[in-house]
């Protein structure tokens, strides 16, 4: 149920989190150098933002619950608002809840997305190198286990 909200947060987040990297075409990939220091800080913000993401998530299962609509329901609805060929039936009511909800995570966006900023600056790294290393994480195998090392100790 909550891989609606979790990716409803990714698309919020516009890139930030590793994994989830903007859609651009890079020429072939090229082997992207980092030292253990370097990876340690990422580890870091990596962590950081995977908690404030959890905490978003409750945010917006809470505004879900508090416009009146069941989470299951709500992951419904946005399933059938994203497929236009689906048998989904929804009262006028739940189009309408639907659209505030929606409307109140695109509130959340900005807020969350100057947090995941902070994160990353407040662990000694750019923006734009976090993305660097996140893509870069998603083909180094080698950068993946000492990631992995990393975050275990």
């Amino acid at each position: 149920m909550k891989n609606v909200v979790s990716s409803l947060l990714l698309i919020l987040a516009m890139g930030i989190m590793p994994g989830n990297a903007q859609n651009t075409q890079m020429p072939q990939q090229q082997k992207v150098e980092v030292n253990d220091a370097e990876l340690a800080k990422f580890a870091e913000a990596f962590q950081k933002m995977r908690l404030a993401n959890q905490e978003a998530q409750q945010k917006m299962m809470q505004i879900i619950q508090e416009k009146g609509m069941e989470l299951q329901r709500f992951n419904e609805v946005h399933q059938a608002q994203q497929n236009p060929d689906s048998d989904v039936k929804m009262t006028a009511d739940e189009k309408e809840k639907y659209k505030e909800i929606v409307a109140e995570f695109q509130a959340l966006q900005p807020s969350f997305q100057k947090r995941m900023e902070d994160i990353i600056s407040e662990s000694g790294l750019t923006v734009d190198r976090y993305q660097e290393l996140a893509m870069a994480l998603r083909s180094d195998q080698e950068l993946q286990q000492r990631l992995k090392d990393i975050l275990q100790k």
